[in-house]
């Protein structure tokens, strides 16, 4: 069997938590920033655990 290629856009994207879940940056913190609220472009910046519904095919693509 042969070693599985890891998507690069992927794992610039996720890292691995010691847990084994996805851990990822929020969207919509690049542009258009004047409309938003500071309360809402604060939580922008603070990372997540990708959810559930998503994980099995995350794990795939990110085999190591």
């Amino acid at each position: 069997m042969p070693k599985l290629k890891t998507k690069r856009a992927a794992a610039k994207r996720f890292k691995k938590t010691g847990t084994g879940q996805l851990k990822r940056m929020k969207a919509y913190k690049s542009h258009i920033l004047t409309k938003k609220s500071q309360k809402r472009k604060r939580n922008l910046r603070k990372s997540t655990i990708t959810d559930s519904t998503n994980a099995k095919v995350m794990k795939k693509i990110l085999p190591y």
